[in-house]
């Protein structure tokens, strides 16, 4: 790919405008036809990031698989996420991405991404039925979880410091905020 990408003007952006982004060490998603560019993660969000990856993954249940970004999930032609972790239904992976909402999408909160993360991407994600959604609050240490109640997230769960976060959808999973960071 080249260092340079000239972008349609005229029209919402797709998947394919999308895959011509060059490999530059940004993370590029959608939204809506928007383009949404964030640079790379600083060193106390790649050690919740790990964390999280590591706490998911001991108990996941066999038709479930955890991925952290950076991964597609594919909601529309015109939106193209890429949550920090996400836990999809192995039925539903393709061998380059996720088409479908996945079970749990978690997001860990910089300053560059907090708006889009606790407005937008949390919007998109409940408009596509992703059963549950986290933000991580790694200055804090924090993690709010909502799940889907009626085409709606609902909050079940604020844990901040070494707080317990313990949710039950959409498995068992226990986790302190603190631990994430440390």
């Amino acid at each position: 790919m080249t260092a340079m990408t000239t972008l349609p003007r005229s029209r919402p952006l797709t998947r394919a405008d999308l895959a011509a982004m060059p490999e530059d060490g940004h993370r590029y998603e959608l939204i809506d036809g928007v383009l949404v560019v964030t640079p790379g993660p600083v060193t106390h969000h790649q050690r919740a990031s790990r964390q999280l990856l590591l706490a998911l993954s001991r108990d996941v249940p066999a038709d479930l698989e955890v991925f952290h970004a950076p991964f597609d999930v594919v909601l529309a032609d015109d939106t193209v996420l890429q949550p920090d972790i996400v836990v999809a239904r192995q039925a539903d992976l393709t061998a380059a991405n996720l088409p479908a909402a996945p079970v749990l999408a978690i997001e860990i909160l910089s300053p560059s991404t907090r708006h889009i993360d606790l407005h937008l991407k949390k919007s998109r994600l409940e408009e596509a039925g992703c059963a549950a959604y986290w933000v991580v609050d790694p200055g804090e240490p924090s993690i709010t979880a909502w799940e889907l109640r009626g085409g709606r997230y609902v909050e079940v769960g604020h844990a901040v410091g070494t707080e317990v976060l313990s949710v039950r959808q959409p498995y068992a999973v226990t986790i302190r905020p603190a631990d994430l960071v440390s």
